[in-house]
């Protein structure tokens, strides 16, 4: 009597680990794997760097790759002049070419550490050689790359981009807006007039769909100095605290109404 191979262990069965029953697992995945990884190099918080894969070095708009790539660079160095045992406001990008490449290499010119939220895409995304050893994720979900975008930083500098800088950059307003994450961070526009340009912020005001008290959420800024006086000025050294500093979320109930003015004192 010929007996039957015993079936795998369930985490060991590819097919099953790839089912869609197994989808709760692959998403908890992309959660716990990189926890894991800040936790053991105490990464406590992150400057994010979003902007278009496609600006390259040379090209029309190449002074916003060189931009942030100072930009990165300033950072990194007054990073690392903090007195910490932690690693603080470590330069995180999407992991990919262009704007996310200039964040990567400028943290990587100062001597840095610097981390690359990749994702797998069918162009322009592969991770760039200028993300350090050991801090380059792979990402299959997009909202768990964007959940991680929103964990851990504390500021947020926004160069030109297409549909996905838009996306990145709308989550994250969104949820200072409404006041979903218990802790307010500066998020820079940079280039102000592409940014007025390509969206009429004073008429999303004038057609009551924001309000003026929204519009202080961003700050335009056009070069590396009034960016990094920006972060400086808004990102003032916090106490110590078990790596990573994850963000907290704030629950309200249905038909709660919410005092913005509470919110503030708590953040």
């Amino acid at each position: 009597m010929t007996q039957n191979p015993s079936s795998p262990l369930a985490y060991r069965d590819r097919h099953f680990v790839d089912s869609d029953e197994a989808r709760p697992l692959r998403i908890l995945a992309e959660y716990i794997a990189p926890l894991e990884v800040f936790r053991r190099e105490h990464i406590h918080d992150t400057i994010v760097f979003f902007g278009s894969a496609r600006i390259r070095p040379e090209g029309p708009m190449s002074r916003y790759y060189d931009e942030a790539r100072e930009l990165a660079r300033r950072v990194t160095v007054w990073s690392k002049a903090i007195s910490s045992h932690l690693h603080r406001f470590i330069v995180c990008s999407g992991g990919g070419p262009g704007i996310m490449e200039a964040a990567n290499r400028g943290a990587s010119d100062a001597g840095g550490r610097t981390i690359g939220l990749n994702i797998g895409l069918p162009f322009e995304q592969r991770p760039n050689t200028y993300i350090s050893h050991g801090l380059s994720f792979e990402f299959h979900y997009f909202f768990m790359r964007k959940l991680w975008f929103a964990h851990l930083a504390r500021a947020v500098v926004v160069f030109p981009g297409g549909f996905g800088t838009l996306d990145e950059m709308s989550e994250l307003l969104t949820l200072q807006q409404t006041r979903k994450i218990d802790r307010a961070f500066p998020i820079l526009l940079y280039g102000s007039s592409f940014w007025k340009e390509v969206i009429n912020f004073d008429a999303l005001v004038a057609h009551g769909m924001i309000s003026a008290e929204d519009l202080k959420l961003v700050h335009f800024v056009d070069d590396p100095d009034a960016a990094l006086a920006v972060l400086q000025r808004d990102l003032a050294p916090l106490n110590d605290t078990a790596s990573p500093a994850i963000a907290e979320l704030r629950t309200c109930e249905s038909g709660e109404s919410f005092d913005k003015s509470q919110a503030g004192a708590r953040r």
